[in-house]
């Protein structure tokens, strides 16, 4: 769907709401979280250019070949967020590299696609819901940055479905992280993953899908080119 583009002025007004209430937001979870910090913001606002460049060349970073990007998405939350972001993350990505590639890891990336062939999820929801537990239980798929990475890949699935983006804000964050907690928690394969991981899944596709606002997408009219008016030349 690369006719489906981000509006990240909407974006970043939804991420400095979190960024000024996130005290009051914190104090209401269960497990702590890191502070939301300016910082925090620069590099979430530079995945999400980083996603609309990939709906405007109208490529999928779960196909064939692209595992470079995923790895770029990631260096962009955990590192400068520069347009040669792998080169910067040095020590990082190394580590985060040796990780991903493992085919021995649970957590990697053929592990990852494997979850993808072996899963048809019914809906889009689904689908970037099981993505995000995949990327955040245990082993992890990035060696840093799992939950911010995995609240972008959800929007990047979300976006090729023609929906809008998963954006934290004010009214659905505390509904989003203690769930992240719990899916921190488990480890892939084990029995508590294979028995309570479905109905966690069904529930973070449902708040995915109540919480996402239009507003976050550009308006056709706003993606048509500006013409000058026929009679501004007069």
């Amino acid at each position: 769907m690369p006719n489906v583009r981000l509006d990240l002025r909407a974006i970043e007004h939804s991420l400095l709401g979190v960024r000024e209430h996130f005290d009051q937001i914190n104090a209401t979870l269960d497990t702590e979280h890191d502070p939301f910090s300016d910082e925090v913001l620069g590099h979430m606002m530079a995945g999400y250019r980083f996603l609309d460049q990939l709906q405007e060349g109208d490529i999928d970073l779960f196909a064939v070949g692209n595992s470079r990007l995923l790895l770029h998405l990631n260096c962009l939350i955990v590192c400068e967020p520069r347009q040669n972001a792998l080169a910067e993350c040095s020590e990082h990505f190394r580590e985060t590299e040796r990780r991903f590639y493992d085919d021995s890891n649970r957590g990697g990336i053929r592990a990852l696609m494997n979850y993808l062939a072996d899963h048809r999820h019914p809906s889009v929801w689904e689908r970037a819901a099981g993505v995000y537990m995949q990327t955040l239980s245990s082993p992890q798929l990035f060696f840093e940055g799992n939950h911010r990475t995995g609240a972008l890949l959800i929007s990047h699935i979300l976006l090729r479905g023609g929906e809008p983006p998963f954006v934290l804000n004010v009214q659905n964050a505390k509904a989003y992280f203690e769930p992240s907690s719990l899916i921190k928690g488990y480890r892939k394969g084990s029995l508590r993953a294979m028995f309570q991981a479905p109905r966690l899944r069904t529930l973070l596709a449902e708040l995915l899908q109540t919480t996402v606002d239009p507003r976050h997408l550009l308006t056709p009219a706003s993606m048509r080119p500006k013409t000058a008016h026929p009679h501004s030349a007069l």
